[in-house]
């Protein structure tokens, strides 16, 4: 299990524990909270009842007078109300009233009458001169049959003459209750995706930006080039430019390490010659031999200036990330100049020069450095070709990629020498004068090839002779 999904599980824990917490509060405290407003507005009611009793009470005939005749009428309408989506269409409650000793001597049911309530809570406390209430259950294995009462006391002239009993049934009220714990779960579903939805995003962008520093570290470990990924946010943004210098630093030494050792070991041959030619020249030989050894330490030293040269432009293309000065450039144009540039080597070695450009495409990239690249395939070409033979470069694009070729006609390259071809300061021998050279254009068309996001390779043609070739993404 990777990091985001456990930051994602860790996440939805807390919150769905929290959620539920709050959901389970909040849907306990439902029913009671609708229980004391239901509560707080009986004992109103109860009071107003109480004192419009009073007058028929103390004359003797509360079930005979108005407010009885009232109560019936009131229990007989249809308030067709809707309140909060739930049709209310019946009037429910119950009014009892007792003498001061408890006795019912008015009931709008008409069941209790005459019956001893004075041990019943709501009775028993207002005659004691306190709030009276009970909630008692019609069916005891019913919860949903309880009946809440409210009791207010009857005065008249100062004095207690009875207590009004107000009864409100919890059915009526269920609706209510359940309406309110579902839009409470409803609105739980709701927080509980919304959390899952932003917790899906952010573990998604966490491992999203996790991977691309993944990607950054694995194409550095094989060498390739990439550029430090730095939009994931401040902290993994100065990861990956910690992760940069570090990989900058690392390969800066190793680099040199490396470099100076090829350097020095290739340097070497060359500078053994002019010192030997040099010491032979400082005894003073024939004229012919002056000569000789003259030209030696002039060749030795052209050798020296081109691995210097090239050493230094394939350093600094290796240390790219990226091309420097990106612009479109033109294949064909640029194939083009590439030759003229080595008319005098193709004249001196009587070579012809084909160019077949089946499309024009055009990249985006290093001008300056992609014609380096094509001049190296070119001057190896050029070395290995028969002489009075003919060179083809060709130019064709398919599925998004440009190929740039050039065939020689020459005897091509050994089989074990194949896979080492493009490896720096390997060298195979010029048919022409049996010498090497600097073994580094190879490894130059290598690395503007990966600079541009594609590949180099060599091989030998079927009919003959070698095939150099360059494949690069078009703009």
């Amino acid at each position: 299990m990777n990091i985001s999904v456990r930051l994602f599980f860790g996440y939805f824990l807390v919150v769905g524990l929290a959620a539920w917490f709050v959901l389970n509060t909040f849907t306990k405290e439902t029913e009671p909270g609708i229980r004391q407003a239901t509560e707080e507005t009986l004992v109103d009611t109860a009071h107003v009842l109480a004192e419009m009793a009073a007058l028929e009470l103390s004359a003797g005939h509360i079930g005979q007078g108005s407010f009885a005749a009232s109560i019936r009428a009131a229990s007989r309408r249809s308030p067709q109300a809707v309140i909060s989506g739930v049709h209310k269409e019946t009037v429910d409650f119950r009014v009892y009233i007792t003498n001061p000793k408890g006795i019912v001597v008015y009931d709008s049911e008409a069941s209790a009458l005459g019956a001893d309530f004075s041990g019943w809570r709501d009775i028993a406390r207002v005659l004691r001169g306190e709030y009276g209430a009970r909630s008692t259950r019609d069916d005891p294995d019913d919860p949903y049959s309880s009946v809440m009462y409210v009791a207010a006391p009857i005065f008249w002239q100062g004095e207690l003459i009875g207590v009004l009993s107000l009864a409100k049934p919890m059915s009526s009220v269920a609706p209510y209750v359940e309406r309110a714990a579902q839009r409470v779960k409803q609105a739980g579903l709701l927080l509980l995706a919304a959390t899952a939805a932003i917790g899906l995003f952010f573990s998604g962008w966490l491992s999203w930006s996790i991977n691309r520093l993944r990607a950054y570290a694995r194409a550095v470990a094989e060498g390739g080039k990439a550029e430090p990924p730095t939009s994931g946010g401040r902290q993994l943004s100065e990861l990956a430019r910690a992760l940069a210098q570090m990989r900058e630093k690392l390969e800066g030494k190793q680099y040199v390490e490396k470099y100076v050792q090829n350097l020095a070991h290739e340097m070497k041959s060359p500078l053994t010659a002019v010192i030997g030619a040099a010491e032979i020249l400082e005894g003073d030989p024939p004229a012919a031999d002056r000569r000789r050894f003259a030209d030696s330490i002039s060749e030795q030293a052209r050798r020296l200036q081109a691995i210097i040269e090239r050493m230094l432009m394939l350093a600094r293309v290796e240390q790219l990330q990226s091309p420097e000065g990106i612009a479109a450039v033109d294949l064909e144009k640029t194939l083009k100049t590439a030759i003229a540039l080595r008319r005098q080597p193709l004249d001196a070695r009587q070579l012809t020069c084909q160019l077949s450009a089946d499309a024009a495409p055009s990249i985006r990239g290093d001008a300056f450095l992609l014609q380096q690249a094509i001049l190296n395939l070119l001057d190896n070409a050029i070395e290995f070709a028969p002489a009075g033979s003919r060179l083809e470069i060709g130019l064709a694009s398919t599925e998004g990629i440009a190929e740039i070729t050039v065939r020689d006609y020459g005897q091509g390259a050994p089989d074990y020498a194949l896979p080492q071809l493009f490896d720096r300061f390997y060298s195979l021998p010029r048919p022409a004068t049996g010498r090497k050279s600097t073994g580094l254009g190879l490894a130059l068309v290598r690395e503007v090839a990966r600079l541009h996001g594609g590949e180099a390779g060599f091989e030998n043609h079927p009919a003959g002779g070698g095939r150099a070739w360059i494949r690069l993404p078009l703009a």
